[in-house]
């Protein structure tokens, strides 16, 4: 076969289609080797079955639900359990105020999380840091663990602990970079100790300190501060959120008798935001005062998950919830950046508070006036993906607690999984032998193309499964099967329009390239309109309809890369062969059974008939020309016969 630019282009195609298919192939048999992946597409909810949770609304007595909080927490928790948008999860409501989540496959704790949480973000001032647990002594002077020592010691022991336990989380810089640098520490629990000491003395000697029950221990309602009592309270409330005014004898004392360990701290996330609150951080192993909100979630405009990295750009390792605030947020954290930043420990930190708890409370180590903020601790890579798409998608307008799960079967089974994939067999038999029939040996390019189109739709849909969570439904397998005719359509252009540059006198190879150009912009025209809708569709529909429209979608994509790197390439190096290049009458591509007798311009070649059928062939052939011919050319025809005669 000799090698022109069109073979070597044609090979060198072919070529990155096969490394293409090798990636795939790669990349997939790693996340089976790591036990990730699958060797199949995992199934929907119709196909396979799954769990469904029902969630019923958290409200005080008298409290009532209305109809548009509940239709937003449905559609924020549909964006959260699926946040890729393919995984086929049912969200419905039952009852009016109860919602019913049905999520294909077993729900892990990250999905739980996402589901439950109603994300609600505060940004703090950090007024004071303390031990989670204190540490309890006896009257001996030993510890919990029996160890002798005074309890001032094992005071300052703990509050270490805690400033250890607090991470080396910092701010970002003015360029979004994560600064380094260590984390604030604290010597005493309350941050100032001599401020702190002083503020207990005197609330010893009013001998109104806060309320406390019989054993003579401070009272809090839910780690919070009760707001009812203004005794609590300074006089003239400061207008500083991170004033240490706030800091009155009573919070200080209800602060130092306050212990993580609380089971009541799960409700912090009710707090008045115009208060200070006390309350702990996800690992219960550090308490915070923190100041009134000075932020909230409305100022987040996107929020996504990513590795931290260092100034110079290298990796640590660890994960953070990467935030993008909206201009007003930009500007107020600008703001707070530039009061904390060079403020005394533990002034100078901030919170990052989820729900009441304290997901971060980096020291301000540099002014952040881009917007960018990262909240940074002890995250794994599925628990900042969880908080990042709870702050992403907002938080719910009411709370909710998991009233039952359960595990669903299959609504419709593997019967009619079975059912959709003879259709699609059935289908495509139909396609082979219309292909057979119409185009004699290019039936051999039709199957190839059509098994490769397969291949890479199967290789996609299970690393789509692994990596982003998608879920094949029965609506998917019938966008697939929709796809069948459309990727056949594509190859049935291309092919006819090789055999009209036959018919115009084009040897095979010119009508191979010629053919190409001309089918090309049709099958652009064609593929794009059939993704279009597909996209419409995907973004205006919910539920099964958009993983018709999903597969729908990637089948025509996968249909431009099979007929441009496949298709048209085995066709111009079959175009080389004896059997298509030679024009075999079984080859699909035979000159005389195409009628190529017009060359264009009035031109025609005379061929002498050897039989009466293979003259009324050829005068067959000649109609045809004849109907391809313009107006013009008819006229040059009539022309040059009458000065002939």
């Amino acid at each position: 076969m000799a090698s022109t630019p069109a073979v070597r282009k044609a090979r060198k195609s072919i070529g990155w289609l096969f490394a293409l298919i090798v990636v795939l192939v790669g990349v997939i048999g790693i996340g089976i080797g790591q036990g990730e992946a699958t060797v199949t597409p995992k199934l929907a909810l119709d196909l396979q079955g799954g769990t469904q949770i029902l969630l019923a609304p958290k409200t005080d007595k008298g409290d009532s639900i209305s109809p548009e909080q509940v239709e937003q927490a449905v559609a924020i928790i549909r964006q959260r359990v699926d946040a890729a948008g393919v995984s086929e999860a049912e969200v419905t409501t039952q009852g009016g105020s109860n919602i019913l989540v049905a999520i294909p496959g077993k729900v892990d704790d990250a999905t739980m999380q996402r589901i439950e949480a109603s994300a609600r973000l505060d940004f703090r001032p950090v007024l004071s840091i303390g031990a989670g647990i204190p540490i309890q002594t006896t009257a001996e002077g030993e510890n919990a663990a029996g160890e002798s020592g005074s309890t001032d010691e094992a005071a300052d022991g703990a509050a270490d602990a805690a400033a250890t336990d607090a991470g080396e989380a910092t701010a970002d810089t003015a360029t979004g970079d994560a600064a380094t640098g260590d984390a604030a520490t604290a010597d005493t629990a309350t941050g100032d100790a001599a401020a702190d000491e002083a503020a207990t003395d005197d609330a010893d000697a009013s001998g109104d300190a806060a309320s406390t029950d019989a054993a003579g221990t401070v009272t809090t309602v839910g780690g919070k501060i009760p707001n009812q009592d203004d005794s609590y309270w300074p006089e003239t409330l400061p207008k500083e959120p991170g004033s240490t005014e706030w800091l009155t004898p009573q919070i200080l004392a209800a602060f130092e008798q306050f212990s993580c360990a609380d089971e009541n701290i799960a409700d912090v996330g009710e707090s008045d935001a115009k208060r200070p609150l006390i309350t702990c951080d996800l690992t219960k192993e550090v308490k915070y005062i923190l100041g009134p909100v000075e932020m909230n979630g409305d100022a987040i405009s996107d929020a996504s998950a990513g590795l931290v990295t260092t100034q110079t750009g290298g990796s640590t390792g660890t994960w953070a919830v990467n935030l993008v605030l909206n201009a007003d947020g930009t500007k107020k954290f600008t703001e707070i950046s530039q009061r904390l930043y060079g403020a005394t420990e533990p002034l100078n930190q901030f919170a990052f508070v989820i729900d009441g708890r304290v997901l971060s409370a980096p020291a301000m180590q540099g002014l952040i006036t881009d917007g960018r903020p990262q909240i940074t601790g002890n995250f794994t890579q599925e628990g900042a993906e969880a908080v990042a798409d709870q702050l992403k998608y907002g938080a719910l307008p009411i709370s909710f607690t998991v009233q039952s799960q359960e595990d669903i079967s299959a609504t419709l089974g593997t019967s009619q999984l079975s059912a959709g994939l003879i259709a699609g067999l059935i289908g495509l038999v139909i396609v082979v032998i219309y292909s057979i029939f119409q185009y004699r040996g290019l039936a051999v390019l039709t199957v190839a193309s059509l098994a490769v189109a397969a291949l890479l739709t199967y290789l996609l849909l299970t690393l789509l499964s692994w990596r982003q969570g998608y879920r094949l439904s029965l609506a998917g397998v019938a966008g697939i099967i929709v796809a069948i005719g459309f990727t056949a359509d594509s190859f049935i252009v291309y092919f006819e329009r090789v055999r009209d540059s036959l018919r115009d006198g084009f040897r095979l190879s010119e009508a191979v390239e010629q053919g190409w150009k001309q089918a090309i912009r049709t099958i652009l025209a064609s593929d794009g309109v059939n993704f279009l809708a597909a996209a419409v569709l995907f973004a205006l529909a919910i539920g099964n309809v958009r993983g018709f429209a999903f597969t729908l979608g990637l089948t025509t994509l996968i249909d431009l890369v099979v007929v441009a790197l496949f298709t048209h390439p085995m066709l111009t190096l079959m175009a080389k062969t004896r059997f298509w290049g030679g024009g075999h009458r079984f080859s699909g591509l035979n000159p005389d059974k195409l009628g190529a007798v017009y060359r264009g311009r009035a031109q025609f070649r005379a061929q002498a008939p050897s039989s009466a059928k293979q003259e009324r062939k050829q005068r067959g052939g000649r109609k045809e020309a004849q109907r391809r011919q313009t107006i013009a050319e008819r006229k040059a025809l009539a022309a040059a016969e009458s000065k002939e005669g």
